[in-house]
């Protein structure tokens, strides 16, 4: 047929001349010959619709002489019509098309159809048809105030098991990295360690980015009953005091003189409107947030403390979109 291809059971049908139709079976012949490929060639006519059963029956015969493995004639309009066509060639296959609901070929079950000569067929509304009625039935059910009845639907896990989600936990197993395992556990704490040595918990909502920036390992696991309190979930990270002692414990910027003893708000929204990640957390750890948020390492944080050193209340340091998407925030409070 001509182009725009379409459905040959639709109006305005028309087809190209019968010498150009053979052409283009010899060439698709001719190129999986030169190209040693094993392809299945299926000529098609709509040329029953746009010219005549007789037609349509002459180009499948030139179509089977020029090399096609299986003839298909669209929109027969009878189950004699149909019979004709698998009279011709008998040893080529010939295919059906079912165009279930209204269309112009008779709806035959597969059987009958292998009595009258086909060797293939299509029913190509089956799947889309029941699936686009029982939407309207679950839509409806909705709309009226109830739920889809439990037997009309699969179970999620049968859900799952259809889509492959089993398949591809098996496959996150094997290809797991240390990063990605610990990016699947579940609520976490934040450990932080002030420079007497004693732990306090800061709990954290869960949260998952793409990258995994803001997951970390265990460092510490066996060390919170110094402090007395029980932490759930696993520990996903020690800031230690070193990183601040170049300071000295008694001098101007000593994590607990000034504003060096004020204390910091993270707070990471992500793309979608989620929270990430909201703690608090001393100003004088200032250089272990970049091992929380690693997003932060390019950044001159003592600078921006230094300059609201004299502000009094809450002010934002820095509110930022990293290359992930996630907004970052950073209160001085």
């Amino acid at each position: 047929m001509v182009s725009p291809k379409a459905c040959g059971h639709t109006r305005g049908r028309k087809v190209v001349p019968r010498d150009e139709a053979v052409m283009h079976i010899k060439a698709a012949v001719d190129a999986r010959k030169e190209s040693g490929s094993d392809i299945v060639i299926v000529a098609r006519t709509d040329s029953r619709q746009a010219v005549s059963l007789e037609e349509a029956l002459w180009r499948s015969r030139a179509f089977a002489d020029a090399g096609a493995d299986v003839l298909f004639i669209d929109a027969l309009a009878s189950k004699e019509e149909m019979k004709a066509f698998c009279e011709i060639s008998p040893l080529v296959p010939k295919m059906a098309n079912m165009l279930e609901g209204g269309g112009k070929t008779p709806i035959l079950n597969p059987l009958e159809l292998e009595e009258v000569g086909f060797k293939l067929v299509v029913y190509p509304l089956s799947l889309i048809g029941v699936s686009i009625r029982a939407m309207q039935d679950a839509l409806a059910a909705i709309k009226g105030g109830r739920i889809p009845p439990p037997g009309s639907m699969p179970s999620f896990e049968e859900l799952k098991e259809l889509l492959g989600f089993n398949a591809y936990y098996e496959e996150e197993k094997r290809y797991a990295t240390s990063r990605l395992a610990a990016s699947e556990k579940g609520g976490c704490n934040l450990v932080l360690l002030n420079l007497n040595q004693q732990l306090f918990p800061v709990n954290c909502q869960c949260y998952h980015v793409s990258s995994y920036s803001y997951n970390r390992q265990p460092r510490v696991q066996d060390d919170t009953t110094r402090s007395g309190q029980s932490l759930s979930g696993p520990v996903v990270e020690v800031i230690t005091p070193e990183v601040m002692n170049n300071y000295g414990a008694d001098g101007p910027r000593s994590p607990f003189n000034g504003i060096w003893s004020r204390t910091l708000r993270i707070k990471i929204t992500g793309g979608d409107g989620f929270e990430r990640l909201d703690v608090r957390i001393p100003a004088g750890f200032l250089e272990g947030i970049t091992k929380i948020v690693p997003a932060l390492g390019g950044v001159n944080l003592k600078e921006l403390l230094d300059d609201a050193a004299d502000e009094v209340g809450g002010k934002l340091l820095l509110d930022f979109n990293d290359t992930m998407g996630d907004r970052i925030q950073v209160f001085l409070e």
